[in-house]
């Protein structure tokens, strides 16, 4: 597997788990937020990359907090979870280890 490729791999692995971690991890009243979080894929001049996040208007407010309202975070967790786990499949396709 050509590195591009196995990068594409590890990227889109890693989006998927940590939508599904920040979904688990939401604070549910309406469910909105939980069912807003998603993740595009991209591919630009020879980079590929993720862009995950809610697309509820107030996911900013629900993670980091208001003057009024304590911080409920779920994405930051989210990455804080899965982000080991990438660095490690990239390390081991830099070496050669990474089983796709």
């Amino acid at each position: 597997m050509n590195a591009q490729r196995g990068a594409r791999t590890v990227v889109a692995k890693t989006a998927a788990d940590i939508t599904a971690d920040a979904k688990s991890f939401a604070p549910v009243d309406t469910g909105n937020l939980k069912n807003s979080i998603g993740h595009d894929l991209f591919d630009q001049s020879g980079e590929t990359g993720a862009e995950i996040g809610p697309t509820a208007n107030y996911g900013g407010f629900v993670e980091w907090g208001t003057s009024r309202m304590a911080p409920q975070p779920y994405l930051g967790p989210a990455f804080d979870r899965r982000i080991p786990g990438f660095e490690k499949a990239l390390g081991d396709m830099i070496d050669g280890t990474w089983k796709g």
